[in-house]
């Protein structure tokens, strides 16, 4: 990887600098990405907060009880906005395609780190797209018990099982999210070198991409040549 460079906010993903470097993500992809882990680690610590007498001294790391009670409910609605925003960027680039097929057949080889044994994918690969379906439906069902819990003083008692409804789909889907969550962490900071900095400088070299993302790699520099 070369030195670090300013890309520009107007350049596409895919944009080829003459020095071998590639645009792996705009501007505004990486800024919806940080704005949306932002509010999903204040609501992932809020939540485990209420969740548990036991970690309820993460609410202290937010400003109490009251405080965490109060901005729980936004900064949700503010990962849903996030969320969505982020399925107009890439809900295409996140359909399953034959290669990804292929490519969870050869997961052993991802989870080994031996990424030179993997058939080659697109821009994401299959564990990725699963990740971003896992947190995009999640954020559905997190969404709608979570209006339930917020305004449950709403739901007559005579429909209490309404509330118990909600508690349990909000707390599976959190739980589901949670997980994804920290194996997305684990896998972009510790398994695939230059992955974490991809999305925060934007940028990855030509033989990161080949490697790594080899049929994104061809479509943006027309490269098919492989060794057989």
């Amino acid at each position: 990887m070369t030195a670090s460079r300013v890309i520009s906010p107007r350049e596409p993903a895919g944009t080829i600098h003459p020095d071998g470097i590639i645009v792996r993500y705009t501007l505004v992809e990486r800024l919806h990405h940080w704005v949306g882990a932002l509010f999903y680690v204040y609501c992932l610590i809020t939540g485990l907060a209420f969740w548990s007498p036991y970690m309820f001294w993460l609410a202290v790391l937010v400003g109490g009880g009251p405080t965490a009670r109060f901005w729980h409910p936004w900064f949700g609605l503010g990962f849903t906005i996030s969320m969505f925003w982020m399925y107009k960027m890439w809900g295409r680039d996140m359909r399953t395609t034959e290669a990804d097929r292929l490519w969870s057949k050869n997961v052993e080889y991802y989870i080994k780190n031996e990424d030179e044994k993997l058939p080659p994918v697109g821009r994401f690969n299959h564990g990725q797209k699963y990740f971003f379906w896992l947190m995009f439906y999640g954020i559905i069902l997190l969404l709608i018990s979570g209006i339930g819990l917020w305004f449950v003083e709403s739901i007559p008692w005579s429909l209490r099982w309404l509330r118990y409804l909600a508690v349990t789909i909000h707390v599976a889907a959190a739980m589901a999210t949670i997980g994804g969550f920290i194996i997305h962490v684990y896998m972009g900071t510790a398994m695939v070198r230059g992955g974490f900095t991809s999305i925060i400088r934007g940028e990855v070299s030509t033989a990161w991409a080949r490697t790594h993302h080899r049929l994104w790699y061809e479509q943006v520099t027309g490269d098919t040549s492989r060794k057989k």
